[in-house]
């Protein structure tokens, strides 16, 4: 009898099962984590009572998800207002210069909390008291970047000769960007608006340290409640659920908008 020799070959299945192990430990055991802690009482049993404390808002979650939710609104509001006619230069630049798309990347590599201790450090050096008006810069300015790569990446793709067709039919420049580039840039601009208020209506560390722990927002809630001195890990396990949908309802929309796009475009 001949032995058959085992013969190691690299595929891609292969190369995908670390990635398979990590998620799995990573993000699918934390997540039904969660989802059982959302279920647990205090005594370990099974109960709805985690879920009644925050949508009766005994503990004022539903109050901060709202402050959060408009604090959320306007960091989108003002990262689109500035993020856009900053994307469509860079977009119009880009052939040409490629430093200044480099310099909206460059604060993307640098950790977000060193850049908020940064920014707190000269808010003090120019005695400017913290409060919501510095708790909202430090957002607009952490990002702003997410806001703006999107929208390139999609005003850079988009065809020029639909502009140029545009401004043969006697389009002026104002009526080409309302009515021509803004419509095709809106994949970019569902993208931009889900990656800045997600993470916007999540956060705790900028509004913690941006406002000396003066204005409380939905994650500064869920940090709270899996502190080991609140310890109530149910009810911030039912607050990760509801931001855990807000993500996924982001994602959709997303996914909905770029079907919508390849249909229009064939």
């Amino acid at each position: 009898m001949t032995k058959r020799k085992f013969k190691f070959r690299f595929s891609r299945k292969l190369f995908a099962y670390p990635y398979l192990i990590f998620m799995l430990l990573f993000v699918v055991v934390p997540l039904v984590i969660v989802l059982i802690n959302a279920f647990l009482g205090d005594d370990g049993k099974l109960t709805f009572a985690n879920f009644a404390e925050f949508f009766s808002d005994a503990g004022g979650g539903l109050t901060v998800l709202g402050n959060s939710l408009i604090i959320g609104v306007v960091t989108t509001l003002i990262c689109f207002v500035i993020g856009y006619p900053c994307a469509y230069l860079l977009a119009k630049y880009h052939a040409s210069n490629k430093v200044l798309v480099l310099l909206f990347i460059l604060p993307m590599w640098v950790n977000f909390l060193i850049r908020t201790l940064s920014t707190k450090a000269i808010f003090m050096a120019l005695d400017i008291k913290l409060g919501m008006g510095t708790v909202l810069f430090g957002m607009v300015y952490n990002y702003l970047p997410y806001m703006i790569l999107p929208l390139h990446t999609t005003l850079v793709s988009i065809d020029h000769s639909y502009i140029e067709a545009a401004e043969d039919l006697g389009a002026d420049r104002f009526t080409v960007l309302l009515k021509t580039v803004l419509p095709l840039s809106l994949p970019g601009i569902v993208s931009g608006i889900t990656m800045t208020f997600i993470p916007a209506i999540s956060t705790f560390a900028i509004s913690e340290i941006l406002s000396s722990s003066k204005i409380f927002l939905f994650g500064d809630a869920i940090n709270m409640h899996f502190s080991k001195t609140t310890n109530s890990f149910g009810v911030g396990s039912v607050m990760s659920l509801v931001m855990l949908v807000l993500v996924i309802i982001g994602n959709v929309l997303m996914s909905l908008t770029d079907k919508e796009e390849v249909k229009s475009t064939l």
